[in-house]
């Protein structure tokens, strides 16, 4: 690095959905981005680096690379999952893992993105693990908390019609239980503001999101956009099978006062953050430039 040179943020867990949207954000302002990555040579990471980014060998396994890649840095933004054989269990080591190394490195402040609810006591298994996360993160260094609420890209799975032509949307919770949602791109361009200016609201912690709509009006939203029939549907929680962590999180869901991010507090981080009718139309647009 040069003298003149700003120093980098850095983002681990950059090839995924989120990763990738702070990285999408950041590159829009003049700051270096450094991207910690497990396998620097996947298809993903190479397409970072052919963008502009700088990639380094890094895995939340391992506490030295993570060191390593976290000295000299700005800032940092990661996230944490509780996929994997380990479960909320392992999602907390991880977590940890980067809240020590970062502490190690030094790192003058870390956005970390955890979920929507977390500091609430939900019980849900993988929102007290986040919170878990959180509370190491607060002992060791400075640190600015990104809370989203539900990923509208969690229903585009959902978005096409079936072989009668009609959208039909099929959650385990009733349809007229208002939901606060928001787009992934609106969490990158929240956590790179963040990134870049801590300042940017008041305390150390936020709930985003962009809409507040029950699942009825989503199907309603969808149809209309789409020039389709559309529907919403309750499914017996059943249909998650073993999955008690999920089950928890639909039925938080349905007592209709889950997630409580103050919408305008998210405006005033992103000011044009997507409400759900406008994800839907860049998700079609999106849809129809990958076909022609």
């Amino acid at each position: 690095m040069t003298s003149t040179q700003r120093p980098p943020i850095a983002v681990i867990g950059a090839t995924g959905q989120q990763g990738r949207s702070v990285i999408d954000a950041l590159h829009d302002t003049d700051v270096p981005v450094r991207a910690l990555v497990r396998d620097p040579d996947s298809p993903a990471a190479r397409a970072l680096r052919a963008a502009g980014t700088d990639v380094v060998q890094a895995d939340q396994e391992d506490g030295k690379s993570l060191a390593d890649g976290l000295a000299g840095v700005a800032a940092v933004f990661y996230m944490t999952t509780f996929e994997g054989p380990e479960g909320p269990a392992g999602e907390v080591r991880r977590g940890h893992a980067v809240a020590d190394a970062a502490a190690r490195a030094n790192v003058p402040h870390v956005v970390y993105s955890s979920v929507g609810g977390a500091e609430r006591k939900t019980g849900i298994p993988h929102f007290e693990s986040k919170f878990t996360v959180e509370e190491r993160l607060h002992t060791l260094v400075p640190a600015t908390i990104l809370r989203p609420t539900f990923f509208m890209e969690n229903l585009t799975a959902q978005l096409a019609p079936n072989e009668d032509g009609e959208i039909v949307i099929r959650m385990p919770m009733p349809g007229d239980v208002p939901v606060q949602m928001i787009a992934v791109r609106d969490i990158g361009r929240a956590a790179a503001r963040l990134l870049l200016e801590p300042s940017a609201i008041d305390g150390d912690a936020i709930e985003v999101a962009g809409d507040e709509l029950t699942l009825d009006l989503v199907a309603a939203q969808a149809g209309e956009t789409f020039g389709v029939p559309a529907r919403f549907e309750t499914i017996p929680l059943e249909y998650l099978g073993d999955d008690e962590d999920l089950k928890a999180m639909f039925r938080w869901f349905a007592e209709g006062s889950a997630y409580q991010a103050d919408l305008a507090r998210s405006r005033s981080l992103v000011a044009d953050v997507s409400d759900f009718r406008s994800w839907l139309v860049m998700h079609r647009q999106q849809e129809a430039a990958s076909i022609s």
